[in-house]
């Protein structure tokens, strides 16, 4: 099941970008919003794995994720008010919060064992698919230097996750 959960996620995840893609390049205000929304995802899917995760290293990756994305998220708001911009919600911010809800809820009815390994499949293939839309789409696209600059960091911290979360995987078979 965790194989299917963290598979799901990343085709969810996957196609709004690459639709995205083909279509015009996303403006600064729609990735704005489609950073800030898989932030809040992830730091949700955090706050439900420490709320049910029972191995200790999952539940500290879900303290690191909760941390770190809440982190960037704070620094994205600080950004968008300086700027002046309204992130616009957009097919894609709406996709991954649609597929995040479903990842939340399947995961939601595992426990122990279970849930932490779907939990952290599931972190791979949301790293994965995340990281992919950074460095593919949204980082090309952005216009301003400083939100440029954000998601470029973002990228480097996410892509540490991602390791971090294939290791951990390796681990929680």
């Amino acid at each position: 099941m965790m194989k299917i959960i963290g598979f799901a996620a990343a085709v969810a995840l996957a196609a709004p970008v690459a639709a995205q893609a083909q279509a015009a390049a996303p403006t600064d205000p729609q990735i704005a919003h489609i950073a800030y929304t898989a932030g809040a995802i992830d730091v949700e899917a955090g706050k439900q794995a420490l709320a049910k995760a029972q191995n200790p290293a999952v539940r500290a990756f879900a303290e690191t994720m909760v941390r770190d994305h809440q982190a960037v998220n704070e620094q994205a708001l600080a950004l968008v008010k300086k700027l002046g911009v309204t992130p616009e919600d957009n097919a894609t911010s709406q996709a991954l919060s649609a597929e995040a809800a479903k990842q939340l809820k399947a995961q939601a009815a595992l426990s122990g064992a279970a849930f932490d390994k779907a939990y952290v499949a599931n972190e791979v293939a949301f790293h994965k698919t995340v990281n992919s839309a950074l460095s593919g789409l949204l980082i090309p696209s952005a216009r301003n230097a400083e939100l440029k600059g954000l998601l470029e960091a973002g990228l480097k911290l996410f892509s540490e996750h991602q390791g971090h979360a294939e290791h951990l995987a390796m681990e929680v078979r």
